[in-house]
């Protein structure tokens, strides 16, 4: 574990003139981006970061980040005269999806957020004690278009294939009854790519998803892992995925093929009964809808559920996506088993694909999606003047899998950050 813990932070939110387009205020080659619909914060430079390496027992990263962050927190001098969330002091964090993993899993206090609600706009400043404020944060003109270079990477689309026939054997023989495989693409950007084009593509394509932007991992989650406000948690649960149709009635028919599917309902029931087993100890009133729904999105339809209950041990967001990953939704059931098989058919480690990604305030309070339709980059290399990327997208797989249309779905759902990284 890296940790730069501060003795103290002292806070300070102020409401400022609206503001436009709140990513030109982030860093260009290191941005930090929370957004959906046009609201939400970014982030500016580092006032304190603590980093957890190393295998751990599942959930022992989260928690290890949870309790620094009650720490901080409860040393921390704030002082906020907006008072809406995401206000106050607050961490951006993106965990790795395997707390096996080399990829470390992260929490940045910024220097500075700069946010948006509604017609709120706001400043929070954030240092030590005894350090000085970072000066005035000016918007910066966003850099030349650029592209990426994107190719096959370690599980071509043979070979993914030929890892979901061996889940599926595995599944007959009764070892587990889901679990999700993903594959990989892999490239390069220019060194001096300016990545803010990237969720602003994001943000912009997919407004109703999450626009984020963590310590190297950028993308646009369709997928709320969990909310807390007031006390409230509120998840949508999302599992079952058919590509939109040419036309209207296309479409429509595709939306009917998917809520009728046998196979998708049985791999959405995973879904939904492994975040409910999760959260029913740490809530009370849990409720989540009889049956899921389809959510539309510009290019794929899925189903989704969501689920709602009241926080009634004191514990914060953080806390509960300690508790929550990895869901069905993105490993698999039997969770530990499931585990087990992705690492045995993947050959590459997923970091923080498919992992936690969010915020949480002083308060415990927060939003936090599942780290999907991303690309992760790489440190600059000055020798080719490039950064490494890799993309990964996934599908869950249950009996009734057919290996040739999980990997088309998988092909779906690596559209939206291709073409933006495109």
């Amino acid at each position: 574990m890296t940790d730069s813990a501060p003795s103290r932070l002292l806070v300070e939110t102020r409401e400022i003139d609206p503001v436009e387009d709140l990513l030109e205020f982030t860093d260009p080659a290191s941005p930090l981006v929370w957004l959906r619909r046009g609201d939400g914060m970014i982030g500016f430079g580092s006032a304190a970061r603590i980093e957890v390496r190393g295998a751990t027992p599942r959930g022992a990263r989260a928690r290890t980040l949870a309790q620094a962050w009650r720490s901080w927190s409860a040393a921390a001098v704030v002082h906020d005269e907006v008072g809406v969330p995401g206000t106050g002091l607050v961490a951006f964090g993106a965990l790795a999806f395997d707390d096996t993993s080399p990829s470390s899993s992260v929490l940045i206090v910024p220097a500075v957020v700069v946010g948006r609600r509604g017609a709120r706009s706001w400043v929070t400043r954030i240092r030590t004690e005894g350090a000085a404020e970072v000066g005035p944060v000016a918007p910066r003109p966003y850099g030349p278009h650029w592209s990426a270079t994107v190719g096959p990477g370690e599980l071509g689309p043979e070979g993914y294939q030929s890892a979901v026939r061996e889940a599926l054997t595995a599944i007959a023989d009764g070892d587990l009854g889901k679990v999700v495989l993903a594959r990989d693409l892999v490239g390069t950007v220019p060194a001096d790519a300016d990545l803010r084009r990237l969720s602003r593509a994001l943000s912009t394509g997919y407004p109703d998803t999450w626009a984020y932007a963590v310590d190297g991992i950028i993308g646009a989650s369709p997928e709320t892992l969990v909310t807390v406000s007031g006390g409230t948690v509120t998840a949508r649960v999302l599992a079952g995925t058919a590509s939109r149709g040419a036309d209207a009635d296309a479409d429509t028919a595709a939306s009917l093929a998917l809520t009728t599917s046998a196979k998708d309902l049985d791999e959405h029931a995973y879904a939904v009964q492994s975040v409910l087993a999760t959260l029913r100890p740490h809530t009370s009133a849990l409720t989540a809808s009889e049956q899921p729904f389809a959510l539309k999105l510009p290019n794929v339809w899925h189903l989704a559920t969501d689920v709602e209950g009241e926080l009634r041990n004191g514990g914060s967001a953080l806390d509960l996506v300690g508790t929550l990953h990895p869901t069905a939704a993105v490993a698999g059931t039997p969770t530990d088993v499931a585990l087990a098989a992705i690492r045995r058919l993947e050959p590459f480690d997923r970091g923080r694909y498919a992992g936690p990604v969010g915020w949480v305030d002083a308060r415990g309070d927060g939003e936090w999606a599942i780290a999907l339709r991303c690309a992760q980059f790489g440190a600059a290399d000055a020798t080719s003047g490039t950064i490494a990327v890799v993309a990964h997208a996934g599908a869950g797989i249950v009996a009734g899998s057919d290996p040739e249309s999980e990997m088309l779905e998988t092909r779906v759902k690596f559209r939206p950050i291709v073409d933006a990284l495109a």
